[in-house]
C-alpha cells in the first residue's frame, strides 16, 4: 500500500487516497543533468539541492510535505493525499540546484490520485517512536519493519500506513547534538478490524496513572517493538471510527458570521488613469502658501513694527541722555588725545656712535613706530652692530 517511487523526467505516479505516497529525488539521477567539471580521477560530489512546488503556485499542495537534510543526501516527497484530489492530476516541478556550478534542472512530476476501495480503513492508531527521524522513517526497510510488528500486534486482515509526521510539525523541539538523539516521529497506520488487547492496555487506569507521572506505562507487547523501535505509548492515540457520532452542526447565519462572498475576483489588469493633480496642490501648494504668509507676517512684525531711535530718546528723561552724551563726547576726547601724545624718546633709541669706525648707527626704530609701547630700556645683546668692550685688566697686568 505504501507506494515507493525514483526520480525521472516527466514521470507518471499513481498513489492512493487516504495511502501514505512516498517519492523519493535522487542525487544520483540529477547528476547526469550537470557537466563534470571535477579534475581527471577525482569524483564529483557537488552539492544538489531541490524546490519544489505544484505548477503555477509557489508552494505544494497542503497534502504534499518535502524534506532534505544535507546538501548531500536525496530529497523525499512524502504526504497522505485526500478524497478531494481523486481524478485531479497534480503536476510538481521539481527544480534541482548545483550548488558548486550554479546550474538547474527542471523535471515535472504528475501525480494521478486514485480512490482506495477499503478507504477509509475505520480503526487507525497513531503511534510516536522517539529514536527516528523522518527520513530515516520513510526509507521501505524501516517501514516495513514497523508495519511488520504492528501486523503481529495487531492481526488485521489489511493494514496501510496512512500517514507520517514529524515531532517538529508537531510542535516537538530540536533535539541536542549530542547522543544521536532523533526529533521522533508519528506514524499513523489503519486496519480493519478492532484494536487488540495489547493496545488497549494503554486505556487501563493504572497505565493512565503512570503516564500522569511521567513513568512508563506497562505493555505486554512493547518487547515486540523495543529492538528496533522505542514507542512513547503515552502518546499512542487509538480512532475508532465506527462509533464516533457526527459532531457536525448547522451554522445559523445571524449577527457576527459574515455571508459567503463567492469566488474571490481581482481587479481587472487595465487600471484608469488618475490625475495627481489634486495631491499635488494638497502636498506642495497649501503648506508652501501657509509658510509664505506666515513669513510675511513675521516680516511686517521684524521690520515694519520697529520703534526707532527718536522715539526711544523720547521715552528717555533728559538728565539720563545729557549723561549718555557726556560719556560719548568724553571717550571720544581722550582716544584722540591718546594717539596724538608725544613723548621722548628713551635713551637708548637715540643715534649712537659705533665705537670703531665713528660711524652714527640710526635708532632701533623709526618715528612711525608706536612710542607707546616702546620699553624704556634695551638690551645690550639686541642692539645691531654692537661692538664688545674690553674688560679692564686688573691692576698686576700690562
Amino acid at each position: 500500500y505504501t507506494i515507493l517511487s525514483k526520480v525521472h523526467s516527466d514521470r507518471n505516479v499513481y498513489p492512493s487516497a487516504g495511502v501514505l505516497f512516498v517519492h523519493v529525488l535522487e542525487r544520483e539521477y540529477f547528476k547526469g543533468e550537470f557537466p563534470p567539471y571535477p579534475k581527471p580521477g577525482e569524483v564529483s560530489n557537488d552539492p544538489i539541492t531541490f524546490n519544489t512546488n505544484l505548477m503555477g503556485y509557489p508552494d505544494r499542495p497542503g497534502w504534499l510535505r518535502y524534506i532534505q537534510r544535507t546538501p548531500y543526501s536525496d530529497g523525499v516527497l512524502y504526504g497522505s493525499p485526500t478524497v478531494e484530489n481523486v481524478g485531479k492530476p497534480t503536476i510538481i516541478e521539481i527544480t534541482a540546484y548545483n550548488r558548486r556550478t550554479f546550474e538547474t534542472a527542471r523535471h515535472n512530476l504528475i501525480i494521478n490520485i486514485m480512490s482506495a476501495e477499503d478507504f477509509p480503513l475505520p480503526y487507525q492508531a497513531e503511534f510516536f517512536i522517539r529514536n527516528m527521524n523522518v527520513e530515516e522513517m520513510l526509507a521501505s526497510e524501516v517501514l516495513g519493519d514497523f508495519l511488520g510488528a504492528v501486523k503481529n500486534v495487531w492481526q488485521p486482515e489489511r493494514l496501510n500506513a496512512i500517514n507520517i509526521t514529524s515531532a517538529l510539525d508537531r510542535g516537538g523541539r530540536v533535539p541536542l547534538p549530542i547522543n544521536d538523539m532523533k526529533e521522533g516521529v508519528y506514524v499513523m497506520v489503519g486496519a480493519d478490524v478492532p484494536f487488540s488487547s495489547c493496545l488497549r492496555e494503554v486505556e487501563n487506569p493504572q497505565n493512565q496513572l503512570r503516564c500522569s507521572q511521567e513513568m512508563e506505562p506497562v505493555i505486554t507487547c512493547d518487547k515486540k517493538f523495543r529492538t528496533q523501535f522505542h514507542i512513547d505509548w503515552c502518546k499512542i492515540s487509538l480512532v475508532d471510527n465506527t462509533k464516533q457520532v457526527s459532531t457536525f452542526q448547522e451554522v445559523i447565519r445571524g449577527e457576527g458570521i459574515l455571508p459567503d462572498g463567492g469566488e474571490y475576483k481581482p481587479p481587472s489588469d487595465t487600471l484608469k488613469s488618475r490625475d495627481y493633480y489634486s495631491d499635488f496642490l494638497i502636498t506642495l501648494a497649501v503648506p508652501s502658501a501657509i509658510a509664505l504668509v506666515l513669513f510675511l507676517i513675521l516680516a511686517y512684525i521684524m521690520c515694519c513694527r520697529r520703534e526707532g531711535v527718536e522715539k526711544r530718546n523720547m521715552q528717555t528723561p533728559d538728565i539720563q541722555l545729557v549723561h549718555h552724551s557726556a560719556i560719548q563726547k568724553s571717550t571720544k576726547e581722550l582716544r584722540d588725545m591718546s594717539k596724538n601724545r608725544e613723548i621722548a624718546w628713551p635713551l637708548s633709541t637715540l643715534p649712537v656712535f659705533h665705537p670703531v669706525t665713528g660711524e652714527i648707527v640710526p635708532p632701533l626704530h623709526t618715528d612711525s613706530y608706536d612710542n607707546t609701547s616702546m620699553p624704556l630700556m634695551q638690551t645690550q645683546q639686541n642692539l645691531p652692530h654692537q661692538t664688545q668692550i674690553p674688560q679692564q685688566q686688573s691692576a698686576g697686568q700690562y
